[in-house]
């Protein structure tokens, strides 16, 4: 029994393989951790976790250049990754997981317990979706529609862990 999709992934049905060997496909499934059964969006915010800590060493100004590339880029890899499996916003799709990861992470100095905190922040609001995060995610179509709602999660968690690390808290 395998913990990872292996065929029949969105309406045109691609294999594992299809998507590890095409490029836009193989970012947008997170470097593969979106093939996950459950929880692709946890585990693409995982995949995310080491991403981080090695551009996080290169300084703020590297960080954010490639935080803004990966989120605009990311309005086109989660485009054609839906125009390739048939499918809006198919649960594997989990570039936005990373990139919204990378946003909650954006002006907090590193630390462990806030890379673990920034994920928890992450996750809660990519799964609860207040508003207008859920309004966004039901009415903008496209690469952009699957961007936009975990960009406003980063954004959102990002704000509570930059409070919680100018008080002191991590």
């Amino acid at each position: 029994m395998s913990i990872f999709h292996k065929s029949g992934l969105g309406r045109n049905q691609l294999t594992a393989r299809q998507i590890m060997t095409d490029p836009a496909l193989f970012l947008a499934f997170g470097f593969g951790s979106g093939l996950a059964k459950k929880a692709p969006g946890t585990c693409g915010t995982l995949a995310a976790i080491p991403l981080y800590w090695l551009i996080i060493q290169a300084g703020l100004p590297i960080y954010s250049l490639l935080t803004i590339a990966s989120t605009v880029a990311g309005i086109w890899i989660c485009g054609i990754a839906a125009d390739k499996l048939g499918e809006h916003d198919f649960g594997g799709i989990v570039w936005d997981e990373v990139a919204g990861y990378l946003i909650t992470m954006w002006l907090v100095p590193f630390s462990w317990q806030a890379a673990l905190l920034g994920f928890v922040l992450f996750r809660i609001f990519d799964i609860i979706k207040p508003w207008p995060i859920k309004w966004i995610d039901q009415k903008v179509q496209g690469g952009l529609g699957i961007m936009l709602d975990d960009v406003l999660a980063g954004v959102f968690a990002g704000a509570l862990l930059w409070i919680a690390a100018q008080q002191g808290w991590v």
